[in-house]
C-alpha cells in the first residue's frame, strides 16, 4: 500500500498576476511503505515545492495529495494531525534547532503533543539513541555540537514526534509499529564529505531498522545513488522519470542531456559502451561496477573457450 500518493498536482506562484509561474505540473507518484526515495533536480525543478506539499504545507493549486489513502485537504482532516504523520526536515536542519538543550529540542514535538512527562523523556531517550546520539550529549547546548551532531538532533526531533520504534537493550531489538514518513530536504547540504556519509548512513539505517518510509532530497545523484530504492528525477516543474535506480541510470545519456550529473561509475560505463564495448550502461555504484565487469570478463571467457 502506498503511503504517500499525489493525483494530478499543480502548484502555480502568484496565480493571476504578471509573476504567475508554474513550479509543479501533473505530478502523479506513488510511495509505498518502508521505501527510500530520492528527489533529484535543478534548483527550480520543483523538488522542494513538491515536498512541501506531502505535509500540507502548501495547498495544490490543482490535484490531491493522499497520504495512507487520505486526501489530507479534505474538510474533515485536521493539517496539525497530517504534521505529526509527516516529518519534514527542512534544507540546512541546524537551523530547526533553537532550544537550550538537545534534551529540549528533541522534546518540543512530543511536548506540543501534549504527552505526559515520562513518554516525553523516552522517546527522547530513544529516538536519540537511534539516530547516534549519546546520553552525554543530550544537556549540552546543541550550538556546542558539530555540523553533523547538529543534524542527528534535528532529524530526532521530528522523528519523536511519531516513533514507530522502540529501542531495548540489544542493538537488533526492534519493535515495529504503524508506518510514517520522513521528509529531508538537502539534509547533508555544506558538510564536508565524511559529514555526508555519516548522515547519509544513519539515515540509512534508520530506515531499515524502523521501516519508516523517507524521502530524501538532494542534488547529488552519488549520494541519491547509494541509498535509494526509487528515484524521481524533476525537470521544469514535472516528473522526468520515477523508477528503481537501474532504470533511472539506465537513461543517464537522457539526464545528462536535461543538465544533471550522473555518478562518474555510470559515465565510465556510458563511455565503455560508446567506444563498441557491450556491457551493461545501468551501473551507479562500486559494487555493482565490479559484479559487473566480472560477469562481462566471466562471459568473454567463455566465448573465448567456445571459439577455441
Amino acid at each position: 500500500m502506498s503511503v504517500i500518493r499525489t493525483e494530478n498536482l499543480t502548484y502555480t506562484y502568484s496565480q493571476g498576476t504578471p509573476f504567475e509561474k508554474t513550479a509543479v505540473k501533473d505530478v502523479n507518484i506513488e510511495i509505498e511503505e518502508g521505501e527510500l526515495v530520492g528527489i533529484i533536480g535543478h534548483t527550480g525543478s520543483g523538488k522542494s515545492t513538491l515536498i512541501q506539499h506531502l505535509n500540507g504545507l502548501i495547498k495544490p493549486t490543482s490535484g490531491k495529495i493522499f497520504i495512507d489513502g487520505v486526501d489530507i485537504h479534505d474538510k474533515d482532516i485536521k493539517l496539525r494531525d497530517v504534521r505529526f504523520k509527516v516529518g519534514l526536515v527542512f534544507q540546512y536542519p541546524e537551523y530547526q534547532i533553537f532550544e537550550e538543550t538537545v534534551y529540549k529540542d528533541i522534546a518540543f514535538g512530543p511536548t506540543n503533543m501534549g504527552l505526559d512527562e515520562g513518554e516525553i523523556d523516552k522517546r527522547v531517550r530513544e529516538t536519540a539513541k537511534l539516530v547516534g546520539i549519546d546520553d552525554s550529549l543530550l544537556n549540552k547546548s546543541p550550538f556546542e555540537l558539530s555540523g553533523g551532531q547538529k543534524r542527528r538532533v534535528a532529524i530526532a526531533g521530528v522523528m519523536a514526534m511519531r516513533p514507530k520504534v522502540l529501542i531495548l537493550d540489544e542493538p537488533t531489538a526492534v519493535l515495529a509499529m504503524e508506518p510514517d514518513i520522513l521528509v529531508l530536504d538537502e539534509p547533508t547540504a555544506g558538510l564536508d564529505p565524511k559529514g555526508r556519509d555519516e548522515i547519509l548512513g544513519q539515515i540509512s539505517h534508520l530506515q531499515k531498522e524502523t521501516g519508516i518510509s523517507v524521502v530524501l532530497v538532494s542534488h547529488s545523484m552519488e549520494d541519491v545513488a547509494r541509498f535509494a530504492q526509487k528515484i524521481l528525477v524533476m525537470n521544469k516543474g514535472e516528473v522526468f522519470c520515477y523508477d528503481t535506480p537501474p532504470a533511472v541510470f539506465a537513461r543517464a545519456d537522457e539526464i545528462a542531456a536535461i543538465g544533471l550529473s550522473v555518478p562518474q561509475i555510470t559515465k565510465v560505463f556510458s563511455m565503455l559502451r560508446s567506444r563498441g564495448i557491450d556491457i551493461r550502461g545501468d551501473v551507479y555504484t562500486i559494487e555493482f561496477a565490479m559484479k559487473t565487469i566480472n560477469e562481462y570478463l566471466a562471459a568473454k571467457g567463455k566465448a573465448g573457450e567456445g571459439n577455441a
